[in-house]
C-alpha cells in the first residue's frame, strides 16, 4: 500500500508531470531535461530522485551522463500512471510548450556535450 502512496504523491506536482511527459517517449539525459523544461539542476534532481523513489523512472549511466526512463514494471502495476501521463498531462498547456521544446531540441543534433558547453541554439534558433 504505501507504494502506491508514494505514487500518488509523486504524481502530484507539476514539475514531476511536466518530466514525465517529455519521457514518455523516450529516455533522456538530465542536462537534456533540465534544457527542455528549463530548469535548474538542483531542481530536475530533487524531482527525479522523487520519482525514483517512488519507482516510477528508473536511471542509468553512460559514460559520464546519467539517463533517466520511466519504469515500465510500476506503470504496469499502477496503469493508471500512463493514463494520466498519455492522456491528461500531454494537455497542460505547459506539457504542450515542452513537447515543442523537445522537439527543437531532438530537430537540432544537439547532445548532452553541447549542453553542458551552454549551446542551447541552433540555426540561429533558441529551444526557448
Amino acid at each position: 500500500m504505501m507504494d502506491l502512496i508514494q505514487v500518488i504523491k509523486a504524481l502530484s506536482d507539476e514539475t514531476r508531470m511536466r518530466i514525465l511527459n517529455i519521457l514518455k517517449d523516450g529516455d533522456l539525459c538530465v542536462c537534456e531535461i533540465e534544457t527542455v523544461l528549463d530548469i535548474s539542476q538542483s531542481n530536475a534532481s530533487r524531482h527525479l530522485t522523487k520519482l525514483t523513489t517512488a519507482k516510477i523512472l528508473d536511471y542509468y549511466k553512460v559514460n559520464k551522463y546519467v539517463y533517466y526512463k520511466i519504469n515500465e514494471d510500476t506503470i504496469k502495476e499502477f496503469s493508471f500512471v500512463d493514463e494520466i501521463i498519455r492522456e491528461h498531462a500531454v494537455k497542460l498547456e505547459q506539457c504542450k510548450k515542452d513537447l515543442q521544446r523537445l522537439k527543437k531540441y531532438k530537430d537540432s543534433g544537439l547532445g548532452c556535450d553541447e549542453l553542458k558547453e551552454g549551446k542551447v541554439c541552433f540555426n540561429n534558433n533558441c529551444i526557448d
